[in-house]
């Protein structure tokens, strides 16, 4: 629990590229304007299993699990998980 506190302590820092931005849309097949910020609450919502493993942190809710870099808080990718 003390390795999810400190990506949660962190949350301001997250964020992604612009393409990104765009990989994020295509794999999770929504239309946000705030790719960012819809990523931000699904990673606070109480029932989202956060997780390291080597250099990313990996957040899972419902059928998504999105990718965080642990050093610079960017957002690599997300995907749908069958």
């Amino acid at each position: 629990m003390e390795n999810k506190k400190i990506l949660l302590d962190n949350i301001a820092k997250i964020h992604t590229t612009e393409m990104g931005v765009d990989r994020i849309k295509r794999n999770l097949k929504i239309d946000t304007v705030d790719v960012v910020e819809y990523c931000k609450n699904k990673v606070l919502n109480e029932n989202c299993n956060i997780y390291k493993q080597g250099k990313n942190w990996y957040c899972k809710l419902d059928n998504i699990k999105i990718t965080i870099n642990s050093y610079s808080y960017t957002i690599i990718t997300a995907h749908i998980v069958k």
